[in-house]
């Protein structure tokens, strides 16, 4: 397969007006590659949360989820299901084979870069549900929602950031698309996400309008809940990479 996509990569970058006041300016690029060298990491999109707006939005997120990455699959990137601490369910299964028989290669020695407060205060765990019953318990999810198809014979399933890598590097990716849950939180921090693929030196880019922030509009700075998801967008588009369409992926 000969398919070619086209990603707009948006960014943020500070520049000075005419009048030398600094300003934040959008600026998008645009990228073909080859499909095939392209990989699509989903995260945390799990079967259950603690939080019920988490998991409603998760809910909501998934049907053009599962478009997205299959119209993707079709025209040739890879997929990379990565569904936290639940590996267990994916025992024998050929998708978790194929990430685990994958050749390791050592990732390189990680880029230092500046970490800059997040613009949402989720200090509170981020949930914009609770009403003094619900408990943080990570032992409600146990497998990727059902929704997300899972194609036994291309995709692999993995949690663990060097195995993931292994698999960018041996099917030579030069360009990884991150999509799923949630935004401030696992989006940026897990083993194979934003933070360390970009310290890896690992073009990455993420899907702002398949993902949704852990947040409580109750906390600083005080404004909805989707508010807070579009200021953690844009604070990845200033500090840590580009943020790309769900349309781009669609032929």
């Amino acid at each position: 397969m000969n398919d070619t996509i086209t990603l707009n990569l948006r960014c943020r970058q500070l520049v000075r007006d005419e009048a030398n006041r600094a300003k934040w300016q959008i600026v998008t690029q645009r990228r073909d590659l080859p499909a095939a060298h392209a990989a699509i990491i989903i995260c945390d999109m799990w079967d259950h949360h603690w939080c019920r707006g988490a998991e409603e939005r998760a809910a909501a997120l998934a049907p053009r989820m599962n478009e997205v990455v299959r119209a993707a699959r079709g025209r040739g990137v890879t997929i990379i299901h990565a569904p936290s601490e639940t590996m267990a369910f994916y025992e024998g299964a050929p998708a978790r084979q194929r990430a685990l028989e994958t050749p390791p290669a050592e990732p390189p020695t990680p880029i230092g870069r500046p970490d800059p407060p997040l613009p949402v205060d989720a200090s509170d765990g981020g949930s914009d549900t609770n009403a003094g019953d619900e408990v943080v318990d990570t032992s409600v999810w146990t497998r990727q929602t059902e929704v997300l198809e899972i194609d036994q014979d291309r995709d692999f399933i993995s949690d663990e950031g060097r195995q993931i890598y292994s698999i960018l590097r041996h099917r030579g990716i030069r360009q990884v698309i991150i999509m799923g849950v949630h935004t401030n939180m696992c989006i940026l921090g897990r083993s194979f996400a934003i933070k360390r693929m970009v310290k890896w030196g690992v073009p990455i880019a993420l899907c702002r309008d398949l993902t949704d922030a852990m947040y409580n509009p109750a906390m600083p700075p005080y404004v909805s809940h989707d508010e807070g998801t579009r200021l953690v967008v844009e604070y990845i588009e200033k500090f840590w990479c580009p943020t790309i369409s769900s349309a781009d992926l669609v032929e």
